[in-house]
């Protein structure tokens, strides 16, 4: 049984959102030191703690001690570690371009704190989808309200005692509870808020920030497709895909949720994929001890119906492997699955792998284009131009090659979806970037007048004609693709280096007209 969570008053939450509003007005967390002290202690946090993090995740989820230790312990860490090795380099204000035109004014675009920030976490991977929008957050300069989900209680009591210890009570804090504790956070103005859940959710969260033009970044995961090509390694591509479906029983927005394979090519990959499944879990022995159980009650139940209503095959795992008691169901392979089955109804979120047979790669790309943008798309094979043919003609959040999941795991690329998967992104400087604004900058000279002068009124003929051939731009031939290249109209950089030089010789009459 999990232990019981303690709820935060509704009437609290007000005076604990005016404590971080107060907390970031104090200016705290305007330094790039005091940004590196919070997130050294936000990896402390995790390092610190990772046993009893197994334990609350197992107690919880009743997930594998490697699994937590790859998904949520190692990731989160590196994550905050990371930010406090790069905030300074993320942090420092960025020159503009070079221009002719404009280089004078110094142009420079500021790296800001956006204010008091809400992150919305989900109960699948709760300390990576915590810690990973968190370090982005402390970095940029914000403060945060955390609300923990409320399924897996033991992991967010664990949180809601560390947090506090770990990092500025004025700046960070927890909150716990359920639909009514949600209601009173989306009633308060927020900076921005990062939703991590289900599409369903997201919506409420989107139309609840509108109510105050809060920006929203949403992740919200989808059906992730797996393209399957013959000249795949099939063995590994099962292996992978088996992985990348049964992870945290499936639980996971960027798992594989279906593989589209071409008809003649199945009975070689659900081969493939028995003989890596015998490896892995070899019925309920291994299995009990490699796959978590579901959430809920009521996620069991609804796995349990899909599988009573699929006329797909079953080839490993089923109805015959369950235990409802403790919320299980055995790690389970679905072949010849059709498009209006009931497994493809919606994204799945357990673990159930469906097989669906297509025509072709082309019959592939159209089935997933028909539905929402999944957030991932995962395509094996070592055919280059089958690869180029479905990533140059499909959208999704990301879209990975011969290998799934790990991806969030790789520094440098953003995290996120599209469309009916989310919108915005984290990790890294993405993660920084999303809770910075870009505060546009510049210092204009007072021998600019010189130049601009002619802005001023009253307006002349003279000075009219001057502004336009000043502003004119020379534009290709109608109809260019570009490929021919094109110039810009030079007058106003002309202007500008005669300026500067009447400006040094002290001839600045007659420059232009009254």
């Amino acid at each position: 049984m999990s232990s019981p969570l303690e709820y935060t008053p509704v009437d609290a939450i007000p005076s604990i959102h005016a404590t971080l509003r107060a907390g970031f007005a104090s200016g705290k967390l305007k330094s790039i030191p005091a940004r590196r002290k919070q997130l050294l202690a936000l990896a402390y946090l995790v390092q610190d703690n990772a046993q009893a993090f197994e334990d609350s995740l197992h107690k919880d989820l009743g997930r594998p001690a490697l699994e937590t230790r790859l998904v949520d312990i190692g990731a989160s860490i590196h994550e905050a570690l990371y930010a406090y090795n790069n905030v300074s380099t993320w942090a420092k204000p960025e020159k503009a371009p070079f221009s002719l035109n404009w280089g004078a004014t110094s142009p420079v675009i500021r790296k800001e704190a956006k204010g008091v920030v809400c992150i919305i976490v989900p109960f699948n991977v709760p300390l990576w989808c915590l810690i990973s929008p968190l370090a982005g957050a402390i970095a940029a300069g914000n403060a945060a309200l955390l609300k923990l989900p409320e399924q897996t209680p033991a992991t967010s009591a664990l949180l809601a005692k560390l947090v506090p210890r770990y990092l500025d009570p004025e700046l960070y804090a927890v909150v716990n509870g359920a639909v009514e504790v949600n209601k009173v956070i989306l009633a308060l103005r927020w900076d921005h808020i990062f939703y991590t859940g289900s599409g369903r959710v997201g919506k409420i969260v989107a139309q609840a920030a509108a109510a105050h033009l809060t920006p929203v970044s949403l992740e919200l995961g989808g059906k992730n497709p797996a393209i399957v090509d013959p000249k795949c390694d099939v063995r590994v591509a099962a292996r992978r895909i088996l992985w990348g479906r049964f992870t945290n029983a499936g639980q996971i927005c960027t798992a594989i949720d279906y593989v589209l394979v071409p008809r003649e090519f199945q009975d070689k990959l659900v081969d493939a994929l028995l003989l890596e499944y015998a490896k892995a879990y070899s019925q309920d022995a291994n299995a009990r001890t490699s796959i978590g159980r579901l959430v809920s009650n009521a996620s069991f139940a609804r796995i349990k119906a899909l599988l009573e209503r699929t006329r797909g095959l079953v080839v490993a795992g089923g109805l015959e492997h369950i235990d409802e008691a403790d919320k299980w169901i055995a790690p389970t392979v679905v072949r010849d699955v059709q498009l209006d089955d009931s497994l493809m109804e919606d994204e799945i979120f357990g673990p159930v792998l469906a097989i669906v047979p297509v025509d072709d790669v082309d019959a592939a790309i159209a089935y997933v284009n028909s539905r929402d943008h999944p957030l991932a798309l995962y395509v094996f094979s070592q055919d280059k131009k089958f690869k180029a043919k479905v990533f140059d003609n499909t959208q999704s959040g990301g879209a990975f090659a011969n290998e799934s999941i790990l991806h969030a795991a790789v520094d440098g690329l953003p995290f996120g979806g599209v469309g009916g998967s989310g919108s915005g992104y984290h990790r890294g400087k993405f993660g920084f970037d999303t809770f910075t604004h870009l505060r546009a900058s510049y210092d204009a000279p007072n021998w600019m007048d010189y130049i601009l002068g002619v802005r001023f009124a009253p307006y002349t003929t003279k000075n009219m004609n001057f502004l336009a051939r000043l502003t004119a731009e020379r534009l290709p031939a109608r109809g260019s693709d570009g490929s021919e290249g094109s110039r810009k109209w030079v007058l106003f950089a002309l202007a500008t280096i005669a300026a500067a030089t009447a400006v040094s010789s002290g001839k600045l009459r007659g420059l232009i007209g009254a």
